[in-house]
């Protein structure tokens, strides 16, 4: 079902334009040979499969063994009536910390003159506009930050993010994750911790808040796991030489894992995979944040990768630490049990 997954998905990644560099891993790679893996057809990963199908089904038993432990532990009530009065008291605090992400997101795009990723240079979108563009993403990142008439820098983003799309199509799937807050900002406003004018709280802002306010972290969650989704689709499945590449400029991660280059791309397209499903279904919401930001790190450690573009990376994942599950999850859903719900 997976793969099947993959397969209804893939046409719609392959609208993409092929001179882009795709995917946060692959920032690491020489631009010539981004080119060069993009060019070649992609290696078969039934194929894969069928030539390490021991390891792939030992690996596979293993990575659902983990998955139901975590879920019986984030169930168990004597850990819920433990931890759920501390987690009860940080979600006010997860719309906040979205909003600092992203605007510390935009001033870094301003500083390094490259909106969402450095491979979308202001200069190569906009041309004689850079620099107004470059001024207005500083306003749009310090007013995110001290919470000043976000809602109108939130419009100011989104329409730069539609300009985006014009010129680099679906690729901007990728960055899904930033529309999702955009769009959460929009909803609840400055929140807390913010200069907040009362003109920002019209009766048409405070019924838009009202009534959308319970689906804006699910708006979130759906947008950040597509855009991993799309990512993984994209690096690791339809140019998956992109990612094979990485594997080949770093023999130690190969060594280390001891796993067969092509094998180890395909482990690691079918985990980010189970990753972007697992947010967009809401299932084990604060442990899969856990995972991405432990691995994350160690991407950005071992790699010596841009952070910039990964601040948004990091940020939206605490978000959901403190927020937990939103009403529109699948564990929230059918696992919450007096007024508690799943730790994990």
């Amino acid at each position: 079902m997976r793969f099947s997954f993959i397969r209804i998905l893939a046409p719609l990644a392959a609208f993409a334009a092929p001179a882009l560099a795709s995917a946060h891993e692959v920032y690491v790679l020489p631009a010539s040979t981004t080119r060069e893996a993009l060019a070649m057809p992609a290696f078969s990963e039934w194929g894969v499969i069928f030539q390490n199908i021991d390891q792939f089904v030992l690996w596979g038993f293993i990575a659902a063994l983990v998955i139901f432990v975590v879920f019986f532990v984030s169930v168990s009530r004597a850990l819920e009536r433990v931890l759920d009065p501390l987690l009860a008291k940080l979600p006010p605090y997860a719309p906040l910390i979205g909003r600092i992400t992203i605007g510390l997101s935009f001033l870094a795009a301003a500083y390094y003159q490259a909106l969402f990723g450095p491979e979308l240079p202001l200069a190569a979108t906009f041309g004689g506009y850079a620099g107004l563009v470059t001024a207005l993403l500083v306003a749009i990142g310090a007013m995110f930050i001290i919470g000043f008439y976000v809602r109108v820098a939130a419009l100011a983003a989104a329409v730069l993010f539609g300009i985006e799309i014009a010129a680099h199509g679906v690729y901007m799937l990728t960055y899904a994750n930033y529309m999702g807050e955009l769009i959460l900002t929009f909803i609840l406003g400055a929140h807390i911790l913010a200069f907040h004018p009362k003109q920002d709280d019209s009766a048409l802002l405070l019924r838009i808040k009202q009534k959308l306010a319970p689906y804006s972290f699910f708006i979130l969650r759906v947008a950040f796991g597509i855009s991993l989704l799309y990512a993984s689709i994209y690096a690791k499945i339809i140019h998956n030489n992109l990612a094979l590449s990485v594997a080949a400029a770093y023999p130690a991660v190969v060594h280390f894992f001891g796993f067969e280059p092509h094998f180890l791309v395909l482990g690691a397209a079918i985990i980010e995979i189970l990753i972007a499903t697992f947010f967009i279904l809401g299932i084990e919401i604060r442990f899969t944040s856990l995972f991405l930001l432990f691995w994350l790190s160690l991407s950005l450690w071992y790699f010596g990768e841009v952070v910039w573009p990964h601040l948004i990376l990091i940020g939206i994942p605490i978000s959901f630490i403190f927020y937990g599950y939103d009403a529109y999850t699948l564990e929230g859903r059918f696992f919450k049990r007096d007024g508690r719900e799943p730790v994990l």
